[in-house]
């Protein structure tokens, strides 16, 4: 859109004539009306207010020109100012632990497994077992050991905000022990877990074990791969189990089927078992977990 012209308000007189050549019926001059003078412009010393505010404003811009002049120059940030800094934060703010924080990540992700069973009148269900699982694949797949839910006739699973429901069994891997659940109902905002590949896996890794040993919960115990490529039979002599990671964060019953994590909160392993020379089922300080790979592959999922 073009803007339209800008005029002048102003009246411009017409040019006088040439001498000697009248203008002829042009209308004879009207006499001027004389106009009053402009008032005279009041001058800001006058106005007792403009003066005390232009005092004020001097008086400002000097003392703040006597502050700059006073004050020395900024000095640059050295490295022992940023370290004085960072121990300063690290002293007065606590971090949470490695083990803490890869709880964090991961807890989302794990669930509660029992297995109920018929009672003698048929009717009631009772309770056969409790044990652990991991969400692998958002829409409910959750992996668990087969032992955990071997011979139940319902499979009930909660969630870490605490939703319950029913699960069925898809798939089992029993030279893994494993069982794969598919949950009938899930979370609005349900969150799968990460799996890492064990390729680099070492001992000495950190790693924390997740789940509900004797059914408290959840809970998480802290400690480090101390070896791989593991066998271990069940004490039932059903299963050779091979290829395990060996660990020694804390696990009892009822931590069969949660994961083993690292410390940035990523899985590898399903926690299945654990090594009692004793007829006590309680940990004396080796585990055994099945390496995510092959846990994945129940499921039909080749990640690496």
């Amino acid at each position: 859109m073009r803007r339209p012209a800008l005029y002048s308000s102003a009246s411009h007189a017409r040019p006088a004539p040439p001498d000697g050549d009248a203008a002829p019926n042009l209308p004879p001059p009207t006499e001027a009306v004389p106009t009053a003078p402009p008032p005279p412009r009041k001058r800001w010393w006058s106005d007792p207010r403009l003066l005390w505010a232009s005092i004020v404003l001097l008086a400002a811009a000097a003392l703040g020109a006597g502050t700059l002049a006073l004050r020395p120059g900024a000095r640059s940030l050295t490295q022992k100012d940023i370290d004085a800094a960072v121990m300063r934060t690290l002293e007065t703010n606590v971090l949470p632990s490695p083990a803490a924080k890869a709880y964090a990540a991961i807890i989302p992700s794990v669930v509660r497994v029992m297995g109920f069973v018929k009672g003698k009148d048929g009717k009631q269900d009772v309770e056969q077992g409790v044990g652990t699982g991991v969400v692998i694949v958002d829409k409910g797949i959750i992996l668990t050991n087969l032992h955990v839910v071997s011979g139940a006739q319902t499979i009930k699973v909660t969630f870490s905000d605490g939703m319950e429901t029913t699960a069925s069994v898809t798939g089992v891997q029993p030279e893994n022990d494993l069982a794969v659940l598919q949950a009938h109902k899930i979370p609005d905002d349900m969150i799968a877990a990460t799996m890492r590949s064990t390729a680099d896996l070492m001992p000495g890794d950190q790693v924390v074990a997740v789940g509900f040993p004797f059914g408290i919960g959840p809970s998480t115990s802290a400690g480090v791969v101390s070896g791989l490529g593991r066998s271990f039979r069940s004490p039932e002599g059903k299963n050779m189990l091979t290829n395990l990671i060996q660990f020694d964060a804390a696990a009892n019953p009822g931590n069969s089927g949660g994961p083993l994590v690292t410390m940035d909160g990523q899985v590898v392993g399903i926690v299945t078992a654990i090594l009692n020379p004793t007829q006590q089922r309680t940990f004396l300080g080796i585990g055994f977990a099945v390496p995510i790979e092959n846990a994945a592959s129940a499921v039909g999922l080749h990640p690496f």
